[in-house]
């Protein structure tokens, strides 16, 4: 990683780890990291409309075994979001030595291995690993954005009704 990805992704871990607990982005992963990464760095990055095209996008098929620090690491998962029954996917941003910040329930850390062991939610099969995206790659493309003081949360809870209410 370059000195400037190092510093996005130790941004980007910051102010992921100031949401442990959090319950706020349930169902909401993909809003997770790319918060993290976007508002802790003043950035807007350019991926999928949810977890398992992100992955696409990213070329995460590509990269198995340990994440690195910073790398977006991505799971396939099936389940139902607003009616729509389809692989949305789930991500979590890598810590390094084999660690990940996601959000599940909550927002929480856990092994990349265990990851796909949790118990899915009602409606929802088990995760399968599918791969990790380089925050590098990631990064391609981003631009500077200046974010409001509105609550993060609560924007990608209304931009997730927006793009998949089917209204």
């Amino acid at each position: 990683m370059s000195t400037d990805t190092d510093e996005y992704a130790a941004n980007a871990i910051v102010w992921a780890r100031a949401r442990l607990g959090d319950t706020d982005y349930a169902t909401r992963c993909l809003a997770f990291v790319e918060d993290a990464i976007e508002r802790s760095n003043g950035i807007e990055i350019f991926g999928g409309d949810y977890a398992a095209e992100s992955a696409r996008l990213y070329g995460s098929a590509e990269n198995s075994g340990m994440p690195p620090l910073g790398a977006l690491v991505f799971y396939d998962g099936v389940g139902d979001i607003m009616g729509a029954r389809r692989n949305w996917g789930h991500v979590g941003l890598s810590l390094g030595d084999g660690l990940v910040i996601h959000a599940w329930d909550r927002v929480r850390i856990d092994d990349h291995r265990s990851i796909a062991a949790l118990t899915p939610a009602p409606g929802w099969e088990p995760l399968a690993a599918a791969g990790w995206a380089p925050l590098s790659r990631v990064l391609e493309n981003s631009t500077p954005k200046s974010y409001g003081d509105e609550d993060p949360a609560d924007v990608a809870a209304q931009m997730q009704i927006a793009r998949f209410s089917g209204d």
